[in-house]
């Protein structure tokens, strides 16, 4: 197991820096989040010896258990939220992580500004787009994305980083990478997180800047 996560991650980022040699002038960051939802300490340890840092988790409750102490073994971990936030878990979110890319609502965006000035810590925040305007995803529609930014900074006073999205799974991913890219440059949004362990190579070529991976490194879930 060591050595498949090892392998791996040496050649996701293999692909990652060819992705981005070929995207050109649409060459975004094509930064790694190592999706580590579900999985041990030790699996993560194991990545975490290669000398990455960045990870992503979906649930603050697992996230509690599991980063506090990896954390202080690997200060200069980036952590990012990468899963739906519930307002009464905003306190907990903020202290655990310094991404979260999952504000979606103004409650969620209210929570967060109370937290961050309460908490004296500045984290990077994305607003999660619902791109293909599905019922059962979470996410700001695309059509109400300005109107919700000028919220976030107006009323909450929150500064946003980026954008984040979840293609329909059944679909071609490619359109819905570049109106998340429109969406963010018309926004004058700097960042955008998109594309999976399916996808993550079309989305460096419509200018990702976070790739979010799980399942090509740590392999199939166990749970």
């Amino acid at each position: 197991m060591v050595m498949t996560i090892q392998q791996n991650l040496t050649e996701i980022k293999n692909k990652i820096k060819l992705g981005l040699e070929e995207a050109g002038s649409r060459t975004g960051r094509g930064q790694l989040i190592a999706v580590s939802k579900t999985r041990s300490v030790e699996e993560i340890r194991t990545a975490l010896q290669t000398g990455h840092r960045q990870f992503g988790e979906n649930r603050v409750q697992e996230a509690a258990m599991k980063w506090p102490d990896l954390r202080s073994e690997f200060p200069d971990i980036d952590l990012h939220l990468i899963g739906p936030l519930q307002s009464n878990k905003a306190a907990e979110a903020v202290a655990l992580f310094d991404v979260i890319e999952t504000i979606d609502r103004p409650k969620i965006a209210a929570a967060i500004a109370k937290e961050m000035k309460a908490q004296g810590k500045e984290l990077k925040l994305f607003v999660q787009v619902n791109i293909g305007e599905e019922p059962q995803k979470a996410g700001v529609a695309p059509r109400d994305l300005e109107a919700f930014l000028k919220q976030c900074q107006e009323e909450f006073d929150l500064t946003i980083s980026g954008l984040m999205c979840i293609p329909p799974v059944e679909e071609e991913p490619s359109p819905y990478f570049v109106l998340l890219k429109h969406l963010a440059e018309e926004n004058k949004v700097p960042l955008v997180s998109m594309g999976m362990s399916s996808d993550f190579e079309t989305a460096l070529q419509f200018g990702a800047d976070f790739v979010r991976v799980g399942t090509a490194i740590f392999g199939e879930r166990q749970s």
